[in-house]
């Protein structure tokens, strides 16, 4: 092997750091911009338990093979990236960025360091040649692509060229625009969600998250939801269903349908085995169809700073080794882990000094406090590990299967989507409302059989617009009783109070008969299952709820203690004073408390 060589380019950015570490950190769209080849990565568990990532790809004549290093790296400051070759002309290639701010903070200096080694005389030829200088232009216009960007003046982080599309492809999503804007979940958005397929960089497409859609294009989330469930329906998009790694939160299983969902599954990256779980890590994702735009598999980058931005430090320690390294971590809760399968601890930090990052053989702790903007990192144990510290807020664009299965918009494109007969998914958290037309037998006797099937096929039509303007699903219905479910308690609650205000201005314009509804709600913990071959809910939770409404008198709601106790629906419901009740309720052994709430 020759002696590593070394060449550091130095950029100015007229921005802050926080917004240029963004661009030049996300390392996949980096690598993807600079033309760098797509590569395959195969995990290898060691005797150990720690695995081992060894990369494949071609780059012109040459077969490369490499193992590859995790990233360190300090979010928003710098990261550091190596490989060691196994052929190649290379030996090793390692590359490096660092951030350093103005001291007014309002602008910051770049610099990238390339460090590589010749592994047989092509190589040396290689590095005597013009690969530092091919790089440095390279690299040095992705700069300047990120400072335009910054200034607002490019829409794209990077140039990018996107494939061409035919003139009978482009027709055809001319088509499927104009069908799904046709449709109430266009928003007109459809033209942009196209153009996006069509014109974005591939790290962009394999993952379409509509909540990060909705963040990134400043609109509501529901909307943005029910965009790509439409442009499934449409033939845009393809939508799949994601097992996460509760350790690490990248998908290691995934499928078309329901039906097909797995048990679970196995992170090879964290060497663990886990189970499925509807609220917190099974995921509703959406790429481009492959008629319209296919995407291969393989990796620009494997790990990076903005693959996962909810890690904050990622640092390899020898073992016996200990580092400070400058970070500026913000109060909230943090989870210390190693990147090698093993135990893990929670903190709350609520400033001042970060606490000391421990990993033993046999444990990962917390120690004393370093000073502030300095985090220290000891590697207690007999062999290497890469320590992390990672904010908790792993979900904020995971369209969590609970969520999206509880939409109308949903339900209605996707009905033959369900579980395997028999098979059943824990649901963490669901809000259920059932709701019953009060006097409904009395009712057809007064007005007649015609007269009342009209007065309630009506009520249905509003309880399902109520339903779905909250971001909740109507399950079915049971006679003149709906059953609705929300994945957000609190919508759950604004829609049961806007459907008894509906209630109370269609009596008051009606000039008729009058109607009742009784109302009833509850979150807890149920199991999602096939019924009737429309996916459904089973449980004490959905048992307690529908024996909620039969609690109402009607005009008012009833809730449970659960969903009174959550913190945004108590605010909520302030105004209306809730009165306290119990009730002895069949198949509960204790009289179960509630609040009744009259509008």
């Amino acid at each position: 092997m020759g002696k590593p060589e070394q060449r550091t380019f130095v950029w100015q950015f007229d921005h802050p750091a926080p917004v240029i570490w963004a661009v030049m950190a996300d390392t996949a769209r980096f690598n993807e911009a600079a033309k760098l080849p797509k590569h395959e990565i195969e995990e290898v568990p060691g005797p150990d338990g720690a695995v081992r990532w060894f990369g494949r790809a071609r780059k012109g004549p040459f077969r490369l093979e490499w193992e590859e290093k995790p990233v360190n790296w300090v979010f928003g400051r710098w990261f550091e990236h190596c490989r060691e070759f196994r052929s190649g002309p290379l030996a090793s290639l390692c590359a490096s960025f660092s951030l350093a701010p103005s001291p007014s903070g309002l602008a910051c200096t770049g610099t990238y360091t390339i460090e590589a080694a010749a592994a047989n005389p092509i190589g040396r030829l290689l590095l005597a040649g013009g690969f530092f200088a091919s790089a440095g232009k390279t690299f040095g216009r992705l700069a300047a692509d990120a400072r335009a960007f910054a200034a607002g003046a490019s829409a794209q982080p990077f140039e990018y060229r996107a494939p061409p599309v035919a003139p009978a492809a482009r027709a055809r999503v001319d088509a499927m625009v104009a069908a799904i804007e046709a449709t109430p979940n266009g928003h007109g958005l459809a033209r942009r969600l196209a153009d996006l397929v069509l014109t974005a960089q591939e790290v962009d497409l394999w993952h379409v998250r509509p909540l990060k859609l909705a963040r990134d294009w400043g609109m509501e989330e529901l909307s943005a939801i029910e965009l790509c469930l439409q442009a499934v329906k449409s033939g845009l998009l393809e939508l799949r269903w994601d097992l996460l790694c509760p350790r690490c939160r990248v998908a290691k299983s995934w499928v078309a349908s329901l039906d097909r969902l797995p048990t679970g599954a196995h992170c090879a990256t964290c060497n663990i085995d886990y189970d499925r779980e509807f609220s917190t890590n099974v995921e509703a994702s959406f790429r481009p169809s492959a008629a319209v735009r296919p995407i291969e598999s393989g990796e620009f980058c494997l790990f990076g700073p903005m693959t996962t931005p909810h890690v904050k430090v990622h640092v390899t320690l020898e073992p016996g080794a200990t580092r400070d390294v400058a970070a500026d971590l913000a109060p909230g809760r943090y989870r210390l882990r190693t990147l090698e399968p093993g135990p893990e601890q929670t903190v709350e930090f609520t400033g001042g000094g970060f606490p000391a990052v421990i990993a033993g053989a046999e444990s990962v702790h917390a120690g004393p406090p370093a000073a502030p903007g300095t985090v220290r990192l000891e590697n207690a144990s007999p062999r290497r590990l890469t320590l992390l510290i990672e904010e908790r807020a792993w979900l904020a664009d995971a369209l969590t299967a609970d969520r999206v299965t509880a939409l109308q918009a949903f339900r209605d494109l996707f009905a033959d989507q369900a579980l395997r007969p028999g098979d059943d998914v824990a649901v963490g958290r669901v809000t259920l409302m059932f709701t019953d037309l009060k006097g409904s037998t009395a009712l057809y006797e007064r007005i007649g059989d015609a007269a009342a099937y009209h007065l309630v096929r009506e009520h249905f039509a509003f309880l399902a617009e109520a339903v779905r303007a909250h971001e909740g699903a109507v399950v079915k219905t049971i006679g003149d009783a709906v059953m609705a479910a929300f994945a957000d308690p609190a919508q759950g609650v604004r829609a049961a109070l806007a459907i008894q205000k509906k209630v109370a201005d269609f009596n008051a314009g009606h000039g008729g008969e009058a109607i009742v509804i009784k109302l009833g709600l509850h979150q807890g913990a149920c199991i999602a299952v096939t019924l009737n071959d429309r996916l459904d809910y089973f449980g004490t939770a959905v048992n307690l709820a529908a024996r909620l409404q039969s609690e109402s008198l009607g005009g008012d709601i009833v809730l449970s203690q659960a969903l009174h106790d959550d913190a945004e629906v108590a605010g909520l419901l302030a105004p209306y004073a809730p009165a306290a009740d119990r009730a002895a309720i069949k198949g509960f052994e204790a009289p179960v408390p509630f609040f009744r709430v009259t509008p």
